[in-house]
């Protein structure tokens, strides 16, 4: 209400009366007389008289419709399934903590977007929403589920904040342009959100490797930090010679991030010019005759990556020659070494006495990784047999787990399943997680083979929960039935603790209830 309207000098009137008090301000002409009920019954009358005499506001326009999703819906009874996984229905965890018997449905619902993005399936519409809730608060699923959500995910983002991180992620974008279309390409990248931008990007890529690089530069310096890290990440794929000039440019850009990355990327190409320098200084470093890491830091190795500053309780030196190893092709190693090969290198007493030898192994391993190098990874696992501590070169099992993603899917389960029977469960956790799913018959037989076993021996059961979690994602649903009698309950053992084999039963009966869901899940969405 204001000034000029009717009714704007009475309720002046009684916000002067509400300030003063009924009894110090007595109106006239019909203003608020008496006690304070008379004021709050006349303020009630003017508050609705105030309501009812606004002006409705301009509507907004109607969004446009959701871009058509050309995909198919899943079956109904797949539909369904996924309604159950996306609320999370599980079994309750009964009053001793234990998880009872039922399959836990948050833990398949990565392995049903999954076999629906294999189909080539998208959402059904109901569930796009409770989707894109899932894919806000769990980020391990946030991929599979934008891309099942799509377009229409997307389109629903753009209308609520919560889903804001969408919009930015590099799935769910509208449809791309033909990417032989130029035009079409060139307004999408200069206008598009970065979702699409993305998406645009890898779609490039893939038709034509050369064509990313001379895209991003079109932009590249216009762009922010964080999204030039992720443009250049995505560079990964398809890595080439081709890509050697862009990646060489970006070791000179502001960002420290997106100089590292682009340092390492071209250290993945041994026949970049970065990877040549990277070897003659390793080499200067490292031959039969011992180590002796560089002394400094020069203004060429910055520039290459190599970053100066150890982290806390690692040598200046040490940190410096691991990285000029690591980034060194390891083709240069067979002539500094006599023509040996790698599993000759590696089994020689190099620098004993230096302190040297592990961290030159370690830099090998990450070597290994980094240029995807199998017959390296070999040398450096050794046999699956021999005790993790005594192995060629590294100890450690997460280092171990990478130098396994290297090896062929069906070479990496026969190590595994080799080191699962020698080893037992205990330190296979990191190993089994690198393992193709579902896992090849002999791991799966090795891992259940171990878990029956640390039952018989009256193991503490809860020390294997994370093995038996594994197992219930990981193994062929085609084993349920011959697990059927694992699920039995037996008598504690006398040194066991106190209902260990009440939870093992439990814990099987669970393992083979999760199997045959998934197996039940594979066949509503074919």
């Amino acid at each position: 209400m204001e000034k000029g309207d009717e009714g704007y000098g009475e309720w002046e009137e009684l916000v002067a009366a509400a300030l003063l008090g009924t009894d110090r301000r007595r109106g006239g002409g019909g203003g608020p007389t008496g006690s304070p009920e008379a004021l709050l019954d006349a303020a009630a009358v003017h508050a609705v008289r105030r309501r009812a005499g606004l002006r409705p506001a301009a509507a907004h326009p109607r969004p446009a419709p959701a871009p058509r999703d050309p995909r198919p819906a899943p079956p109904q009874a797949a539909g369904r399934r996924l309604a159950q996984l996306l609320a999370g229905r599980s079994g309750a965890v009964n009053g001793g903590g234990r998880r009872g018997t039922a399959p836990d449905l948050t833990e398949l619902l990565p392995q049903w977007l999954a076999a629906a993005a294999r189909h080539g399936y998208r959402s059904p519409n109901a569930l796009v929403p409770a989707l894109l809730d899932a894919a806000r608060a769990r980020t391990d699923l946030r991929q599979q589920a934008l891309a099942l959500a799509g377009p229409r995910g997307l389109w629903l983002a753009r209308m609520n904040p919560d889903w804001r991180f969408a919009l930015r992620g590099g799935a769910g974008a509208g449809e791309l342009p033909d990417v032989t279309d130029r035009v079409g390409v060139e307004r999408l990248w200069q206008e598009g959100l970065f979702a699409e931008r993305v998406a645009l990007l890898g779609a490039v890529r893939a038709h034509e490797a050369a064509a990313a690089p001379r895209l991003l530069s079109t932009t590249w310096a216009t762009e922010r930090a964080e999204d030039r890290l992720m443009f250049l990440d995505s560079l990964r794929v398809g890595l080439s010679e081709g890509d050697e000039p862009f990646l060489e440019a970006a070791l000179g850009d502001r960002s420290r991030n997106v100089r590292a990355t682009a340092a390492e990327l071209l250290s993945a190409l041994p026949t970049s010019a970065l990877a040549g320098r990277m070897a003659e200084r390793a080499l200067a470093c490292v031959g039969p005759e011992g180590v002796t890491p560089p002394a400094e830091c020069d203004a060429g190795m910055l520039r290459d990556g190599v970053v100066k500053r150890p982290p806390a309780g690692r040598g200046e030196r040490a940190w410096w020659l691991g990285q000029l190893v690591e980034a060194a092709p390891l083709s240069c190693w067979r002539e500094r070494f006599g023509g040996l090969g790698p599993a000759e290198i590696v089994a020689l007493p190099v620098a004993t006495g230096d302190g040297w030898t592990e961290e030159l192994h370690a830099a090998w391993c990450r070597a290994a990784v980094r240029q995807r190098d199998a017959l390296w990874s070999r040398a450096l696992l050794g046999p699956a047999s021999a005790p993790p501590a005594a192995g060629p070169g590294t100890a450690s099992l997460a280092e171990r787990a990478k130098l396994l993603e290297t090896l062929p899917d069906a070479e990496r389960a026969q190590w595994v399943a080799e080191f699962i029977r020698a080893h037992g469960l205990s330190e296979a956790f990191q190993l089994l997680g690198v393992c193709v799913v579902p896992w090849a018959g002999a791991l799966g037989r090795a891992v259940v083979d171990a878990l029956d076993t640390a039952r018989d021996a009256g193991s503490y059961p809860w020390s294997f929960s994370g093995v038996m979690g594994l197992a219930e994602r990981c193994l062929d649903p085609a084993e349920a039935d011959r697990l059927e009698a694992l699920t039995a309950a037996a008598q504690d053992l006398p040194d066991a603790a106190p209902g260990a084999a009440a939870y093992w039963a439990e814990a099987f009966q669970r393992l083979v209830a999760t199997l045959r869901l998934r197996a039940a899940m594979l066949a509503e969405l074919a």
